[in-house]
């Protein structure tokens, strides 16, 4: 659910029940607030037991972003030099 205010200040509640509904609001958020919910999401996914996916494993579509190149190449360089 996220907040929509009314102009009278109310707070309603929507509920998300879709992907799509989800990314659109994702998209909607600043930049640091995309990042604290990237964040999140890994916690989450790491708490559950569940891998990260493999950046090769991604499609086209979400290897768009530079900060995963970015990442990718530190990583790398880490694990080359510990």
């Amino acid at each position: 659910m996220f907040p929509l205010s009314d102009r009278k200040g109310y707070v309603m509640l929507q509920t998300m029940t879709t992907l799509a509904e989800i990314e659109a609001a994702v998209d909607a958020l600043p930049s640091s607030e995309k990042q604290h919910l990237l964040l999140y999401v890994a916690a989450s996914l790491q708490a559950h037991g569940s891998p990260l996916p493999d950046s090769q494993a991604l499609s086209h579509e979400q290897q768009r972003f530079d900060w995963m190149a970015e990442d990718e190449s530190a990583m790398r360089r880490f694990r080359q030099n510990p």
